[in-house]
């Protein structure tokens, strides 16, 4: 087989995941202390570390969809099933007996399993991990050595990686937040400022929503919050901490996502740059960008801020989008929007105010006057 166990190799590994099945506790020791490059758990750039080379993440399917490693890859040494019995026999009845059954699954797989990760990473060189860097992770890096890899592994695993994205959003950053009306364009400037060599973390990208009551229309399902932690840790890390960092001005829950809360003081409190659009020309921007959806989507939208709004605001937008008329619609939910921004704004803790001014949502020529006024006043 290319690039796979050796028929050597293949025969010695049959016979000890054999023995261990047998409940051959030297086996599972060669396992468990199996000499092999290991990352230090305590290095600050561990995941910065992480983004610079393949990741395999052993862990079950559920585990891996319920929040990993950004750009992680999974090779699930046990289904969910697996893993439950697994952990069931080691509750009722033991260690050993755990391993055995647990190896008693993987066993006729094993050629497999190595197949898999050659397809995934074909240079046959990663970092594995599990979930706390016990036996699921020293058993696929054991095996994917004898198959000519070169692995290491983390200490402490994805509890480990989880531990670095607790902490990192606890760090200083020196952030400037671009705000403004509904209807400025935030998005498409931050993303003309990143094509510009600009530092910016899109929270609403990682959070797959907009971040007010249309926010989900056109995105896929939000992740788990744990998993939005991974994604802006991770980003951070990527990110140069001696420059600034764009952020677009975001309340503390981005649809079902929070912002951790350490990070979110630190974006109350920096330097904000408004972009000072006229509602004339923002309108027919938010139209152009809501009106392809669904004008039912949009009304279930327009519902979900009854409270708010208040029951009349919001029979008469649903009745004009009923009508076709979009554009009256999007003018009383613009009003909306605009007296809460307004007061959103007054709210801020301290953090200096930079006003700049634009006829329109133009994120090239934003781009320009943003970093122009920047260059002028900072």
């Amino acid at each position: 087989m290319t690039q796979a166990l050796t028929a050597e190799a293949f025969e010695r590994i049959a016979e000890q995941s054999l023995a261990i099945t047998l409940g051959a506790q030297e086996v599972v020791e060669e396992i468990s202390h199996a000499v092999g490059p290991v990352l230090d758990g305590e290095a600050a750039d561990l995941l910065r570390q992480l983004q610079s080379q393949p990741v395999l993440d052993v862990r079950t399917p559920g585990e891996f969809a319920h929040a990993h490693a950004p750009d992680a890859l999974n090779l699930p040494l046990l289904s969910d099933d697996e893993r439950a019995a697994v952990g069931t026999t080691y509750k009722q009845v033991g260690r050993s007996e755990a391993i055995a059954l647990g190896w008693s699954m993987v066993q006729p797989r094993l050629a497999a399993l190595v197949a898999q990760a050659n397809a995934l990473v074909p240079a046959r060189a990663a970092v594995v991990h599990c979930a706390r860097g016990g036996l699921r992770s020293r058993s696929v890096a054991w095996l994917l050595r004898h198959a000519g890899w070169q692995v290491s592994t983390v200490p402490g695993g994805y509890k480990t990686i989880r531990r670095h994205v607790l902490a990192t959003p606890k760090r200083i950053y020196t952030l400037r937040i671009l705000s403004g009306h509904t209807g400025s364009g935030k998005t498409e400037l931050l993303h003309e400022l990143a094509h510009r060599g600009e530092q910016v973390l899109d929270l609403e990208r990682m959070a797959n929503h907009k971040g007010s009551a249309f926010g989900a229309l056109g995105e896929a399902v939000q992740p788990s919050n744990e998993h939005f932690e991974n994604e802006i840790a991770f980003a951070l890390q990527r990110c140069d901490a001696t420059r600034p960092i764009w952020v677009e001005d975001e309340s503390l829950r981005i649809g079902n996502c929070a912002v951790p809360a350490e990070f979110w003081q630190q974006m109350r409190t920096a330097t904000v740059v408004r972009l000072d659009i006229p509602a004339a020309t923002r309108l027919p921007f938010l139209v152009d960008a809501y009106g392809r959806y669904p004008v039912a989507d949009l009304q279930a939208a327009i519902v979900r801020v009854t409270k708010r709004l208040g029951g009349l605001r919001v029979k008469q937008a649903n009745a004009l989008l009923d009508t076709g008329d979009l554009t009256s619609a999007a003018a009383i939910m613009l009003d909306y929007y605009d007296q809460s921004y307004s007061h959103s704004l007054a709210q801020r803790v301290n953090g200096e105010v930079i006003n700049v001014h634009a006829a329109k949502p133009d994120a090239v020529a934003n781009a320009d006057a943003v970093l122009a006024t920047l260059h002028r006043n900072v």
